[in-house]
């Protein structure tokens, strides 16, 4: 079996961040969302892999390589527009040839991984095999409507009006029958071969679908609440390791990992909570759910339930909550008057600010 990983997306939800970055890039727990993902393939015994990237090939080939460091073989494949899902499968027909595979949307989380769902499609072999999860706005999603049997009999892309509260998880397993369906449909509304349009194809055909309801964790991290969340389920996982250096006027409560050439001065960190190697805190506290990476400065400041990106600096400021900081970015306290706010903001920037 092989791997095909989506990496081509723009991911303009998760702006101004992924201005500078490819979406799948932004970390959690300090580790792009994009390693869990090969990781997770490496685990499920799938070694090679075909990676499908975009404008922002250069950065996902300088960060991933040849793969060897996770423990795959990887080819990289250029999709020149975001044409769609079913349009990666085309692309990608030569690398797949006749072998089964498992398409895995670069951006989507599953804490337990996919062996399980590798181990039963390798058991049952059917043409194709879903996953689903029960949200509470199906409208964003691919939506799968099961007959009574549970046997999948329709999928549409976001419906207006949802007949079904089961949303797709970005996570298909094909065998070479799909590669016929992705020729046989058209283009969507939006320009765009849909994956569903193709698994809908493969169901009016009598091919056999499968659908697997997820019963762990599954995130699409394309916003940042969902970035946020993401990384709290990460963060419960991790062990103390203090391996960097901390002083006697610190305390370090519950499970926190601090990486080698981290600074810690007369702070408290609670976890769980990760601290990035070189990455400098001092006269701070640091709460549970926060991911600081590395070479960062924070000083005389407060934050909690955050991801802090590289090279970032935030000095004085009391409370920071929710939040996700970006790669050099620079947080400062602002003087007692003139009672106004200075900002510098990038495209489709969101602030909150409090009125007194």
């Amino acid at each position: 079996m092989k791997g095909l990983v989506l990496s081509g997306g723009s991911g303009t939800r998760l702006r101004p961040f992924t201005h500078t970055s490819p979406k799948q890039l932004v970390p959690v727990a300090n580790k792009p969302v994009l390693f869990y993902v090969l990781d997770s393939l490496r685990e499920a015994g799938i070694t090679d892999v075909g990676i499908v990237v975009g404008d922002t090939a250069a950065e996902i080939e300088k960060a991933v390589g040849d793969g060897s460091r996770f423990g795959l073989e990887v080819t990289y494949l250029q999709q020149e527009k975001p044409l769609g899902l079913a349009h990666a499968v085309l692309l990608a027909r030569e690398f797949l040839g006749d072998s089964d595979f498992v398409m895995y949307l670069g951006d989507n989380f599953i804490v337990d991984g996919i062996r399980p769902l590798v181990e039963e499609f390798g058991r049952n072999r059917p043409d194709a095999q879903i996953l689903l999860t029960r949200v509470s706005d199906p409208s964003s999603f691919g939506v799968a409507e099961l007959d009574d049997d549970g046997r999948v009999v329709r999928l549409v892309e976001k419906p207006e009006f949802p007949k079904s509260d089961l949303a797709v998880v970005g996570v298909y397993l094909f065998t070479s029958v799909v590669h016929d369906a992705v020729r046989a449909i058209r283009p969507s509304a939006r320009g765009e071969l849909e994956i569903t349009d193709a698994v809908q194809h493969l169901v009016d055909q009598g091919s056999t679908v499968h659908s697997t309801l997820v019963s762990g964790y599954w995130k699409d991290t394309g916003n940042v609440p969902d970035m946020l969340e993401v990384n709290r389920q990460v963060l419960e996982g991790i062990e103390t390791s203090v391996d960097g250096d901390v002083d006697d006027a610190s305390e370090i409560v519950g499970r926190v990992s601090i990486a080698e050439g981290a600074r810690v001065r007369r702070s408290r960190i609670v976890g769980p909570t990760v601290i990035g190697p070189r990455a400098v805190v001092e006269d701070t506290y640091i709460g549970p759910f926060t991911s600081v990476a590395e070479d960062c400065r924070i000083t005389g400041s407060e934050i909690e339930f955050s991801i802090v990106l590289a090279d970032a600096s935030i000095d004085g400021v009391h409370r920071i909550q929710a939040s996700l900081i970006g790669r050099k970015a620079e947080v400062a306290a602002a003087g007692e008057a003139p009672k106004s706010h200075r900002l510098v903001l990038g495209d489709h920037s969101s602030v909150r600010i409090r009125i007194q």
